[in-house]
């Protein structure tokens, strides 16, 4: 009797040390838990989300190398995942993200809106933008470029639509659309927008537009995913400060971010984020951008 208790108390405290292990094992291995026991001032956003455990983001679906849905059926690229560092800050699983979809001309209306909680979306910083929402950043400085068939030597940077027979396609809302339109001789003629650029290339395609005009590193995106068939015309001949969009009166939450993203270039996340989307298509990181903290 004394073997069989001696055996049942072994058993039992085996059992109990592998149930530990297990439960340690899955404590470590479980990914991102958010960690919801974060704590931030009570009334900000930072709190509010935090406590929902759940957050809405705003981002490019058809953008490759920057927020491009796949056949995952969930948006993948830069903006992405420096949305998923802001997040991971915020105490909440990546799990729990809702990516939205936010073309260009919708941005402001998603964040006065409450579409929204913030937008990472190749999301330019400027004065007129600033009117309705605010901005935290920049997080990556992009040039805008031209886009065209591989074959095509007639188009060698912006001057080329002056003479007034080419045709050149944007996105409605975007700046590079506001852009090009001072190169051109006739701008109804001349500039074709759509609402993403997946429709842009389509018309490149089928011979509706000689070109298709926004920032180098989306052009590029398209460049690498159809090998020899476009090729960019020229040099960059803009600077374009990417930021991330929030409300124009949240200054904390706009702190938050810019705190968050100086972290990011000092951990090295932020370039890791860079390296595994975006940065494979050629484009160069630079360095980290001053976040502007007006």
């Amino acid at each position: 009797m004394r073997f069989t208790r001696v055996a049942v108390a072994a058993t039992a405290a085996a059992l109990t040390f592998t149930l530990t292990a297990c439960a340690g094992e899955d404590a470590g291995s479980g990914g991102d838990t958010g960690g919801a026991a974060k704590s931030f001032a009570a009334g900000s956003t930072m709190e509010r989300l935090n406590k929902a455990q759940s957050v809405k983001v705003g981002t490019k679906f058809d953008q490759p190398g920057f927020g491009l849905k796949g056949l995952s059926g969930k948006p993948e690229g830069f903006d992405v995942e420096v949305a998923k560092i802001i997040t991971k800050e915020l105490g909440i699983p990546t799990d729990k993200i809702e990516f939205v979809e936010t073309t260009s001309k919708v941005r402001e209306d998603a964040i006065v809106n409450n579409n929204v909680d913030f937008i990472v979306a190749t999301y330019t910083i400027n004065d007129k933008r600033k009117e309705r929402v605010a901005f935290a950043g920049p997080y990556y400085e992009a040039g805008q470029n031209i886009l065209v068939k591989a074959d095509d030597a007639t188009i060698t940077g912006p001057d080329a639509f002056k003479a007034g027979d080419k045709k050149v396609c944007s996105v409605t809302g975007s700046t590079p659309a506001e852009n090009i339109k001072t190169y051109v001789k006739d701008v109804a003629a001349q500039v074709v927008l759509f609402d993403t650029y997946d429709k842009c290339i389509s018309a490149l395609d089928g011979g509706q537009v000689n070109a298709v005009t926004t920032d180098n590193v989306i052009l590029l995106g398209y460049i690498a995913k159809n090998e020899g068939k476009y090729k960019l015309a020229g040099d960059n001949f803009t600077k374009e400060p990417y930021g991330i969009g929030v409300k124009i009166d949240d200054k904390d939450f706009r702190t938050f971010i810019n705190d968050t993203l100086e972290k990011a270039y000092a951990d090295g996340s932020w370039k890791k984020a860079w390296d595994d989307t975006a940065g494979k298509f050629g484009a160069e990181l630079g360095t980290a951008p001053a976040v502007n903290r007006y």
